[in-house]
């Protein structure tokens, strides 16, 4: 079953996820290598299932004050779990910024001054998430205001809507590349902003499935995917 609609089924459920059900919310910018972790999980204890949850960060916190249940919470940076409040979180990974084009780069993006330019369409996510907080970061580091046209509430809304061709420019996680069609125009480290990604678990299923992503495997997956050691 997909882990999407298993999650949602999980959580719809009276009971809720069940003793072999490791519930897992993580942030969308961790799809890809979390969805590599959770089988690996799955294949290192037979008879136990992952359901995950992707969204925004400040989502899943949002879900959780709401009493959606969780195992596992993954965060894109430090200040979104700070307000979940879970105890004991750890860092697994960090991940830099990257300006995102269209193929083509139909706007002949070239830096991150030309996202001041208001003739370009611009998406970036939005400052109170973390893929947020870190673009207002490399605002203030260039010098630079970047135009944008929308924003966003997750950095897989931002990389859809440039993959699309909906905008000429957005600014995702360097970890995006090569998730969708999209090219990658630098931002000099100088001016970058780093986010650090923190988990946290509820309960032993959850510090299993922690121990999953912070083993030597998991965070070669992590590598893997263009996340950076914690």
């Amino acid at each position: 079953m997909n882990r999407w609609l298993l999650a949602g089924f999980l959580l719809a459920g009276c009971g809720g996820p069940d003793a072999n059900t490791v519930t897992v919310f993580a942030a969308s910018s961790l799809t890809a290598p979390f969805t590599q972790i959770a089988d690996i999980y799955e294949q290192q204890h037979p008879g136990t299932t992952v359901a995950v949850t992707f969204a925004g960060s400040a989502d899943l916190v949002a879900q959780l004050e709401q009493g959606a249940p969780a195992s596992v919470l993954a965060t894109a940076d430090e200040a979104t779990m700070a307000k979940a409040g879970w105890a004991s979180p750890q860092p697994f990974a960090t991940n830099t910024m990257t300006i995102v084009v269209p193929e083509g780069n139909p706007g002949e993006v070239r830096g991150i001054a030309d996202l001041s330019n208001p003739d370009l369409t611009v998406v970036i996510c939005a400052p109170q998430v973390p893929c947020g907080a870190a673009t207002v970061a490399v605002e203030q580091a260039a010098g630079v205001d970047i135009a944008a046209d929308s924003e966003e509430s997750a950095v897989a809304d931002v990389l859809g809507k440039v993959s699309s061709g909906q905008a000429d420019a957005g600014i995702v996680y360097e970890s995006d590349l090569g998730s969708a069609a999209v090219t990658g125009v630098v931002i000099p480290d100088a001016v970058n902003a780093t986010n650090t990604y923190l988990i946290a678990a509820r309960d032993a299923r959850g510090r299993e499935f922690l121990d999953t992503v912070a083993s030597e495997q998991g965070q070669q997956v992590l590598a893997d995917d263009g996340f950076g050691p914690p």
